[in-house]
């Protein structure tokens, strides 16, 4: 199960106890507020004693570094001594909120603001956030901190397993293997591909697989046998290859996954497409499981992308190429065959509403080798899409607002066609102008969530010290 973001709450008093003990149970109420809220979204949340002293300031954060939060929220809602907030952010595990809380009786945010000087005074970084935790604009602050913070700190000490190498010469899908152990945490682990070959191949024919192949044909809307590129067997391969691949990466503790591909299992086994969608996906024939990112022709920033996406959110990540523009309709067409989940179809972590949108159609010339290609239409709403990228060796985030759109059928249908009518589609209407955007973004390959996720991605940025670009 995906771990829920932990953050701990450190709320700090006055100095002197004559001024600290009347205000505790004040102090302590403010507190509340803040926990209660962040646990009803989702949050584990830890406390301690109020901070009043050095010796307290001390204790308190060591608590927090024990219990292995990933960020700290200093809270205030008196005045306090701004020296215990300098004391804890020496043992409380940051990165740093100062939290301030609205009580025009007491001088809260003296207090904040005096805290905020003496950190800047020690080159501590930290987010300031003021006013009153049930008001919705106040709390997402709160809360994009906290999910920026938990994408940071999931990422560390994950490993990358990385099947294959460089596909048709895509460079901006390979990155560095200690630029990302050094600002990201991650390890790396190349596995040849001949290993899904070798075991898939061998698995082909079992009852297991055979088993699947029947819960697809009967939840799918339509498998199109075609005879040749896409045949019952290549279809079973397809399956064995995913089987194989959940197989390597319950073995080798990967956490996120890229595949190659092309040309060798594109043009000499079969097409990746079922693997790399039921990965994406929260499902696949024996129940739910917790989406593997997958990204296809091995594009490592394209998995990182859709990693940090998937612990600031939790959802399902949309991988796709930028395929084309319809000026007549103001729309861009996403659309790749590999990896993007079949849950973007219905929108929906029931595979039985998701999958009657879906068709298992065959290859064709670009992929020789056949087998299926899982064919849909994203579902509509509001997205936001973005993609690391590199520029000389700095990392960035392009960032763009956007929503999903469906179009009348008839209309639909001869837009697929003019594109490519077997592979997934995704029709969006950014928040830019097409050539703002073609003018701006930096890969071929995007990703994206359902919903208005940016506050998270900039607040990702800043703790990482990445240049975020919102493209608008």
């Amino acid at each position: 199960m995906a771990r829920r973001p932990k953050v701990g709450i450190l709320t700090f008093s006055d100095g002197r106890a004559y001024a600290h003990e009347p205000q505790i149970q004040e102090n302590k109420a403010y507190e509340e507020r803040l926990r209660r809220k962040l646990v009803e979204a989702g949050v584990d949340v830890v406390t301690g004693e109020l901070v009043w002293s050095n010796e307290t300031a001390v204790a308190e954060a060591r608590k927090l570094q024990v219990a292995g939060v990933e960020a700290t929220i200093f809270n205030y809602a008196v005045w306090a001594f701004p020296q215990f907030s300098v004391v804890a952010s020496r043992f409380a595990p940051g990165p740093y909120l100062l939290f301030g809380q609205v009580n025009p009786a007491k001088p809260g945010m003296v207090a904040v603001l005096a805290a905020a000087g003496a950190l800047d005074q020690m080159g501590v970084r930290y987010r300031r956030v003021f006013g009153e935790i049930e008001e919705a604009p106040v709390f997402q602050q709160v809360l994009s901190f906290v999910r920026g913070a938990h994408a940071v700190a999931s990422l560390r000490g994950e490993t990358y397993g990385l099947f294959g190498g460089r596909a048709i010469g895509i460079n901006t899908a390979v990155a560095p293997t200690d630029l990302w152990a050094e600002q990201f945490g991650i390890d790396v682990e190349h596995v040849d591909q001949w290993e899904i070959v070798r075991r898939a191949t061998e698995l082909a024919g079992n009852a297991r697989v055979e088993r699947a192949q029947r819960w697809l044909e009967g939840h799918v809307k339509q498998v199109h046998y075609d005879g040749q590129q896409l045949t019952p067997e290549k279809l079973r391969l397809q399956i064995a290859s995913y089987d194989v691949l959940r197989e390597i990466i319950a073995e080798k503790s990967f956490h996120f996954v890229g595949i190659k591909s092309q040309p060798e299992l594109t043009e000499h086994f079969v097409t990746m497409d079922v693997a790399e969608a039921f990965l994406n996906d929260p499902y696949d024939w024996d129940g739910p499981h917790d989406p593997i990112v997958c990204a296809t022709e091995a594009d490592m920033d394209a998995a990182l992308t859709m990693e940090v996406f998937k612990h600031a959110t939790g959802s399902p990540v949309l991988f796709a190429d930028v395929r084309h523009y319809f000026k007549e309709h103001g729309l861009f067409d996403l659309v790749n065959s590999g990896a993007h989940a079949t849950y973007f179809a219905g929108r929906s972590l029931d595979p039985e509403t998701n999958l009657r949108n879906v068709e298992l159609k065959p290859q064709d010339f670009f992929f020789p080798a056949g087998g299926a290609s899982v064919f849909h239409v994203a579902q509509p709403g509001p997205v936001t899409l973005a993609r690391l990228t590199r520029e000389r060796r700095q990392y960035r985030m392009h960032v763009v607002r956007g929503e999903f759109v469906r179009l009348d059928p008839d209309v639909e249908a001869r837009l697929i066609t003019q594109v490519q009518d077997n592979w997934p589609h995704a029709f969006v209407r950014l928040a830019c102008s097409a050539d703002t955007f073609l003018q701006s973004f930096p890969a071929n390959h995007i990703h994206g969530v359902y919903g208005d996720w940016v506050p998270e991605l900039l607040t990702f940025c800043w703790h990482l010290g990445i240049e975020p670009v919102v493209v608008a």
